[in-house]
């Protein structure tokens, strides 16, 4: 049952225990995962050394091997998964549907075009392709909402409008790699897979200020978006300026999701399956917001461990994986939604 925490100030927090433990459990298992994958590769390096190497006591390789090769590649992936992860359960709980998330609204696709455009009109760099892929999120959700606007903006209609987008972006991929040539098609269908291979400190530092500050505005508001999984009417009679909230929640949520697009590439499914995992392990109503961003920081780097230890020699990109395990958890979602009625 949940419970009031009064702090010295006055303010009245109410606290699940079980969604407390699931979060500092989450939270351990990504820590844990982002240290065995720090010592996995070529070069592996045990757990002991890893952590020692961290507190600033390893040798002059280890330092090399852990802070400037592989502790960026894992930074990335916590933040891309955690942006993922919270972005994904702001937008089901806005659009009150599980299948609600940035993968199927078009959020990703259109981030992709504004890449793809980038990459095969001008070759550009990969901070210009970042850029690109930034914008291009931006104007895919700006896009969805005004299309979507009808007197508000309503879960249902939200959904409908999103898979259209997603469709129109993905025909103009379509065509964008036809008229690229050899070498540009080839790195444009890299990047549109998504991967963590050679992500350096320059990714870091963006997405890190970007969750410095997004994070803590979606959190604030999670009372407001608690509220309106209820309806609008019910939400404006208990106080909450509905469409200001959910406007505001879905620019950072957009913005969440195009910045993660932009470090990574589409990394696909992880919006999808955080939140509903999340919500499985706390069995708490609400949208869930902190369990969501750790379960996606510690599905993405469980995901990128999995690509280059469970292939052989091989490694595989991590959209490869977190795409076959998505799409099983969505198959699944269809079957279970449809069972109990829903669709």
């Amino acid at each position: 049952m949940p419970r009031a925490v009064r702090t010295p100030g006055g303010l009245s927090l109410r606290l699940d225990p079980r969604s407390v433990l699931v979060v500092a459990l989450l939270a351990l298992a990504a820590l844990a995962a982002s240290v065995v994958l720090i010592g996995t590769g070529d070069f592996p390096i045990s757990t002991g050394d890893v952590l020692k190497t961290l507190l600033g006591d390893g040798t002059a390789g280890q330092e090399f091997i852990v802070n400037d090769l592989r502790l960026p590649r894992v930074l990335v992936g916590l933040l891309v998964g955690a942006a993922l992860g919270l972005g994904g359960a702001v937008f089901q709980a806005v659009s009150r549907n599980p299948l609600g998330s940035p993968d199927v609204l078009g959020l990703g696709q259109g981030a992709t075009a504004g890449a793809l455009v980038v990459i095969v009109l001008t070759s550009g760099s990969a901070r210009e392709v970042a850029l690109g892929a930034l914008v291009g999120g931006l104007a895919t959700g700006a896009a969805i909402y005004l299309l979507a606007w009808k007197r508000g903006v309503h879960g249902y209609r939200l959904v409908l409008v999103g898979i259209g987008v997603a469709a129109i972006a993905t025909a103009v991929n379509g065509y964008l790699i036809t008229k690229a040539d050899f070498v540009d098609a080839a790195r444009a269908v890299v990047w549109m897979t998504g991967s963590l291979d050679g992500r350096d400190w320059a990714q870091v530092w963006p997405l890190l200020i970007l969750c410095a500050v997004l994070v803590p505005l979606v959190l604030a508001n999670a009372r407001g978006l608690r509220m309106m999984e209820m309806g609008d009417d019910v939400s404006n009679a208990l106080g909450v300026r509905v469409e200001r909230v959910r406007l505001l929640l879905m620019v950072c949520a957009v913005l969440l999701t195009a910045s993660a697009t932009a470090a990574a590439g589409p990394v696909a499914f992880v919006a999808l399956t955080a939140p509903q995992l999340a919500r499985r392990l706390t069995r708490a109503p609400g949208p869930n917001l902190l369990p969501s961003l750790f379960m996606g920081a510690a599905l993405l780097v469980t995901a990128d461990w999995a690509s280059q230890r469970l292939f052989g020699d091989g490694q595989l990109p991590v959209g490869v994986v977190t795409g076959v395990v998505g799409g099983v958890y969505l198959l699944w979602l269809l079957v279970s939604e449809r069972r109990a009625g829903r669709i």
